[in-house]
């Protein structure tokens, strides 16, 4: 961007320079013509050395206002599987099943007691009454999955729109399993590609946007994700800012 800048910038000052040598040595009956053209050319130049200002900060704004939508709604997608997850062991692998689980699933309230009983083989062993200590967990009820994530909201049922962007679209979901040591471990991601979500902006700036590599200045890659395919992780690919509010 600096660099048109700077291109733009020396165009006027030509033209400025030019107009000032057309006014000393060209004949009057040409200078208005003349003047009229390259004075136009500066106004042209001037703008757009305003909008190569302009446009990345207006494209900032923009960008932020809508990551901040899509990354709330992304939020509720996470929070919404790892109740599934608890509940069920798994993932759910599209929003259908996510919101039938949301409305009908319950979790188990338990309490969990500090215990000792006898051990059967040392007390034996021993000859004397040997205790182990052990751990009680009492089932003390239930309570809906609704009620305890969204309370008296109802915008899980509208958590696979994405929010900002192109009308209609909808995040990708998927489901899966990764192992590790052996160990089958469950995992979810979910998606928008930075284009659905910055489809009318300037396209050079998009195609910018979808460089970044490091979630520590921005959301980073071609897509705003939270979860991954490839490793048990559950976290989203945006930098803190947008987790201020939380």
């Amino acid at each position: 961007m600096l660099t048109v800048v700077l291109v733009v910038v020396g165009a006027i000052l030509l033209t400025i320079l030019i107009v000032k040598l057309i006014d000393k040595f060209v004949p009057t009956k040409f200078k208005s013509v003349l003047m009229i053209a390259l004075w136009v050319l500066i106004l042209f130049l001037g703008y757009k050395t305003f909008m190569s200002v302009y446009s990345p900060i207006k494209f900032n704004k923009i960008k932020q206002e809508r990551y901040a939508k899509v990354i709330q709604s992304l939020k509720d997608i996470r929070t919404s599987q790892t109740a599934h997850r608890t509940v069920t062991g798994r993932f759910a692998g599209n929003f259908g099943q996510l919101v039938n689980f949301i409305e009908t699933g319950q979790f188990t309230l338990v309490e969990r007691r500090d215990t000792s009983i006898l051990d059967a083989e040392k007390t034996k062993l021993f000859g004397v009454d040997t205790y182990k200590d052990s751990i009680i967990v009492d089932t003390l009820g239930y309570t809906p999955v609704k009620d305890s994530l969204f309370k008296n909201s109802d915008r899980y049922k509208t958590m696979m729109n994405v929010p900002a962007g192109k009308e209609g679209a909808k995040f990708n979901l998927q489901q899966g399993f990764v192992y590790q040591n052996d160990v089958e471990i469950p995992v979810f991601e979910a998606s928008v590609d930075k284009d659905v979500v910055l489809y009318d902006q300037d396209k050079n700036l998009v195609y910018e946007e979808k460089q970044v590599i490091s979630s520590i200045v921005g959301v980073q890659g071609d897509k705003i994700k939270v979860g991954s395919m490839d490793e048990a992780s559950i976290v989203g690919n945006w930098p803190k800012i947008y987790d201020t509010n939380d």
